[in-house]
């Protein structure tokens, strides 16, 4: 008689299994509130302890690790010794096992869970039997998750087992589950420590999406997601119409929210190709998206944009006049839904834009046989901090023009100039390989849109030279922030002195590669 054994924390599904499998002519072994839930299902079952002849002990930490488990799981049935083994200690061999492992990842989620309860939500003997079932899949069966119930049932009714194909496949699936496992507990242990370089990283993600092409049609790509959700993120994000989203799509998306958390009031950011075409802020979100698209009204067709406050039906009426790729914001009114809905193709998403400051775990970007790990760049600054290294100090009305450039140009592309007013950016210089282009950049967009009165400029790294600060001043730039730093420092203040404009050092650089 072929036996399975059945121990699962999510009963989804697994009252008809063991029914399919009991009509089969299976025995099932099964332990605790599994057996309880199959015996009142009217499916006869064997006890964990009838077969270890042991009884469960310590909470239930010790019922699963026993030679008469394991024997059953790991011994070959083509090796003569293993057999020899088997029948001098009374092992029966297990050839189904069908588990599922203690909700730590639910546990830990939970708001204001313990250690203790973390730490007694840490599975063992499960993730034993899976491995044991896994290494052994030559002639075990190992199943981890309950949509591969019904592919089970079909191949044990048509075949009487399983094929050697699908074990081996559900033990590799086997294999990631457990992995995975422990590495939410590893990432929760490190955390609990305060350990801030580990010497080994233990990262798990969930698909998903598969998605169509990478950042190009010849290149396979796919979406996965933290496996601990983070609240104010792409992945969390819930689409209300459109396509699905593309890998451009999703890079593009996840650039913009970052530029939109940098702000508490009405704020609209557009972006193009993960650089901001338009930022604008206002006392009601309608104006701030008339900001945005004043910025660059040509860049943003095809764009991105982010609103971090309600679309109301005036704001969805300026946008449903343009081609727009993604509008992201935390809701929409039912009128601007109706509106926006009507334009097949558009991606519209809502977003928990409440939970901004819990998207600052460390961030990943891989390279060619590595992984670098960085803090995000969410240092907060404070204006009272800066230091004016000129003659002339900013007036209140420069001070709030490069206070809202400081906060754009940070996730403009290095070398990154960014011009603006008080409610909104001019002109952008993105992606330089040196400083004075991206200045020329954002004075002739500026300059073209006739835009320049008023605008400040910003700068995400010291200017080496004067040259950068003499060009902007000749532009009628009247005040300059950057962080300062450069040992030739001082040429670029003479130089601001020489044209009376004022300029501040914030002490800290916002490179973006």
């Amino acid at each position: 008689m072929k036996r399975a054994l059945i121990s699962v924390s999510d009963k989804t599904g697994v009252v008809e299994l063991a029914k399919g499998l009991y009509k089969a002519g299976w025995e099932i072994i099964s332990t605790g509130g599994t057996q309880k839930v199959l015996t009142e299902a009217g499916i006869v079952t064997v006890g964990i302890e009838e077969v270890t002849h042991f009884p469960e002990m310590m909470d239930g930490r010790v019922k699963t690790l026993h030679p008469l488990i394991h024997g059953g799981l790991l011994s070959r049935r083509d090796n003569t010794e293993h057999l020899k083994a088997m029948t001098a200690h009374d092992i029966q061999p297990i050839d189904l096992v069908v588990v599922n492992l203690y909700p730590f990842k639910e546990t830990i989620l939970k708001k204001d869970v313990t250690t203790k309860e973390a730490i007694e939500n840490i599975d063992i003997g499960g993730p034993s039997m899976l491995r044991s079932a896994a290494k052994n899949h030559e002639f075990v069966t190992v199943v981890v998750d309950p949509l591969d119930y019904a592919a089970i049932l079909a191949e044990i009714n048509e075949n009487g087992q399983t094929t050697v194909s699908i074990r081996q496949k559900l033990a590799a699936k086997a294999f990631r589950h457990t992995a995975a496992y422990d590495a939410l507990i590893a990432d929760f242990m490190t955390t609990l420590v305060g350990e801030q370089e580990p010497e080994k990283l233990t990262l798990t993600y969930d698909l998903k999406q598969d998605l169509r092409y990478g950042e190009n049609a010849h290149q396979e790509a796919s979406f996965y997601a933290d496996a601990l959700p983070v609240s104010y993120s792409i992945a969390q994000a819930k689409q209300l119409h459109g396509k699905e989203l593309s890998y451009n799509n999703i890079k593009d998306a996840d650039a913009a929210i970052r530029i939109a958390r940098e702000f508490t009031e009405p704020t609209v950011v557009a972006l193009k190709h993960m650089n901001p075409c338009g930022i604008g802020s206002a006392t009601t979100i309608s104006k701030a998206y008339d900001f945005a698209y004043d910025a660059d009204p040509v860049s943003i067709f095809g764009g991105i944009i982010v609103l971090n406050r309600e679309v109301d039906l005036s704001t969805a009426e300026k946008m449903h006049k343009l081609f727009l790729e993604i509008i992201i914001a935390p809701s929409f009114t039912a009128e601007a839904l109706t509106l926006l809905s009507s334009k097949k193709n558009i991606r519209l998403l809502t977003l928990n834009f409440s939970a901004t400051n819990k998207a600052e775990l460390p961030e990943k970007v891989s390279v060619l046989g590595g992984l670098l790990l960085q803090d995000q760049d969410v240092i907060k600054e404070d204006v009272t901090d800066w230091k004016v290294v000129t003659k002339r100090q900013p007036t209140t009305q420069e001070l709030n023009a490069l206070a809202f450039a400081w906060k754009a140009v940070k996730h403009v592309k290095s070398n990154a100039i960014v011009l603006a007013n008080e409610h909104q950016t001019v002109g952008i210089g993105a992606g330089q390989m040196n400083r004075v282009g991206s200045v020329k950049i954002a004075i002739a967009q500026a300059e073209n849109a006739g835009k320049m009165d008023g605008a400040v400029l910003a700068s995400d790294a010291y200017f080496p030279m004067g040259d950068s600060v003499e060009f902007a001043a000749q532009h009628n730039i009247q005040a300059i922030v950057q962080p300062g730093g450069s040992i030739r420092d001082q040429e670029s203040i003479d130089m601001a002195d020489k044209y009376g404009m004022t300029m501040i050092f914030t002490g800290v650089r916002h490179f973006r590669h």
